[in-house]
């Protein structure tokens, strides 16, 4: 029966290839694209943890998990990305919960200030939380006067890893939530519900696999995360820092190898269950009727409560930030606080050829990503080929794959062979487009499921082939959708730090890694004026985005 329906395959290929040449050959220059700079470097990671002097050995493991050091790592990455996602989630629906179905004044404002942390680069949390709560931390040190109080550790990496994983919780549980039809909520009040009976019996059971799919994207972005271990962890080892330390530091790829499929096996088995057991559980509650409108879920007291609580979340925020602003023109932080442009001299004139190469790569990344998301997106929703499952699950992979990993598998696949790319700009961008790609196609296959298939079919009755169909007919509908995902992966290539800190050079260094290297040897100032721009610029974009698409199409692929 298998072998029936291969060769029914290989025989509909051929057809497709004599009577549309382009498509086949689109086809198999993407499959070829995503095999080589996808799955080749995974698969290359894989046999590096198993080989042994050229022979097949688990000694790698066996190592780690013989040692107590390295054996801790495993366990304090499981401890962490389980306490981060919990919080995470948990911050995050109480955020979703209070701007979707409750009243508040200021909700706008709110809704721009819990997504901030999104467009800023991932350690600058850490910046503000050592500036405030340090050993010589304003508030800690200076204000309550604590001696010897250390932010360092599990505890600090909870806080700034929390703050920077809520709004994409916040984004997929407010997308459940603003989905949940009011007629249901508003039926339960007319029946004699109360408030809280229509959220424990109707809202919550609802909005649960949002909440899963919060929960598992938190997970498995926690124990991926790089940089906040790297500057708050402090004797607190995790698994992707000390992959980090087995590459650079002592040169063992094959133990590096061996904690990147550590890391990978978690991340990836989480991602597999959100894609094809959460996603299953989604209720749909769109009847086709209009629906009234929505009432206000939540007696007064409880309002004032989900207000109080907003108005906390945004104003530590916002303290976060001011911080980062703050360190920038004081002169020597916990000790000496008149006010300097000291740290923007130093900064930019070690800094300013790395900011436009950070440019460049971005620049050039962000568009590889968000075109050839949307021809994999095209393909897979569009047209039907052998493989087809395979490419979609293969193009999305490098969203599940923690960054340290890809990093690792760059470095192994691309230092020898027959393709070499190692300390060229192109390594890091190649590294960056396909890292981000996911964007592209998640934006490309939301917006074609709402294009009516009947568009192009008819371009193919009147005898237009695939590529005068997909150029003059899908594309331009798809403009909105590939400006989005363009924009977005320029945000992400800008702020990146996991993958590329492995694919960096000397000539060719990127602006997250500068301002890691600035926090590590505690030059903090320097460290707040780099962030203070990368923000700032990030923003600019963001907000031109905005201007041309709309707040609802900048904001609808963020996760």
């Amino acid at each position: 029966m298998t072998s029936n329906k291969l060769k029914q395959g290989f025989k509909n290929l051929i057809i497709t290839f004599k009577k549309d040449p382009i498509l086949s050959a689109t086809i198999g220059l993407v499959a070829t694209i995503v095999a080589v700079f996808i799955l080749y470097p995974l698969v290359r990671v894989f046999i590096r943890s198993i080989t042994v002097d050229g022979e097949f050995s688990f000694l790698q493991y066996i190592a780690i998990f013989s040692s107590a050091r390295l054996r801790q790592a495993f366990t304090n990455s499981m401890i962490l990305g389980l306490s981060v996602a919990t919080t995470s989630t948990i911050v995050g629906f109480l955020a979703a919960y209070s701007l979707t179905k409750v009243t508040l004044p200021g909700k706008s404002l709110f809704k721009k200030i819990v997504m901030i942390p999104l467009i800023s680069p991932p350690f600058m949390l850490s910046i503000s939380i050592i500036l405030l709560f340090g050993r010589r931390g304003l508030i800690t040190s200076q204000l309550l006067g604590l001696r010897g109080y250390s932010i360092y550790g599990l505890d600090g990496l909870i806080i700034v890893q929390t703050l920077g994983l809520m709004p994409i919780a916040y984004r997929v549980i407010a997308g459940v939530l603003a989905r949940i039809s009011t007629e249901l909520e508003n039926a339960g009040l007319n029946l004699g519900a109360n408030k809280f009976d229509v959220f424990r019996t109707i809202t919550l059971p609802l909005a649960l696999p949002g909440v899963a799919s919060a929960w598992l994207l938190s997970f498995v972005m926690s124990i991926a995360d790089f940089a906040n271990p790297m500057v708050l962890g402090e004797g607190f080892n995790v698994l992707s820092v000390e992959a980090y330390i087995q590459i650079t530091g002592r040169y063992n790829f094959a133990r590096g190898a061996a904690f990147a499929i550590l890391l990978l096996i978690p991340s990836l088995t989480a991602f597999l269950f959100q894609k094809y057991w959460v996603d299953k559980k989604s209720f749909v509650t769109v009847t086709g009727k209009p629906s009234g409108s929505q009432r206000d879920l939540a007696s007064k007291p409880v309002k004032y409560a989900l207000f109080i609580y907003m108005l906390f979340i945004s104003s530590f925020a916002i303290l976060l930030y001011a911080t980062v602003i703050m360190g920038s023109f004081f002169r020597l932080w916990g000790i000496d606080y008149s006010l300097t442009l000291d740290h923007f001299q130093y900064a930019f004139r070690g800094g300013f050829g790395t900011i436009r190469r950070t440019i460049i790569m971005a620049v050039s990344s962000a568009p590889i990503s968000g075109v050839l998301g949307m021809i994999i997106a095209f393909l897979v929703v569009r047209k039907n080929f052998i493989g087809r499952r395979a490419l979609q699950f293969s193009s999305m992979l490098p969203f599940a794959v923690p960054g340290t990993v890809i990093g690792i598998g760059y470095v192994l696949a691309f230092n020898d062979g027959w393709i070499v790319m190692t300390g060229t700009i192109f390594i890091i961008i190649t590294l960056l487009a396909l890292r981000n790609m996911p964007v592209g196609i998640e934006a490309g296959v939301a917006a074609l499921n709402q294009i009516d298939p009947s568009i192009s079919e008819a371009s193919k009755d009147l005898g237009a082939n695939s590529a005068q169909t997909f150029s003059r007919i899908t594309l331009p509908l798809l403009k909105p959708a590939i400006l989005s995902g363009v924009s977005y992966s320029f945000v992400r290539a800008m702020t990146a730090v996991s993958a590329i800190i492995f694919v960096v050079s000397a000539r060719w260094n990127h602006l997250t890694i500068q301002i890691l290297q600035h926090t590590e040897l505690m030059e903090l100032g320097a460290a707040s004026v780099l962030c203070l721009f990368l923000i700032v610029f990030v923003m600019i974009v963001f907000g031109i985005l905005q201007k041309f698409l709309g707040e609802d199409n900048t904001s609808s692929y963020i996760t």
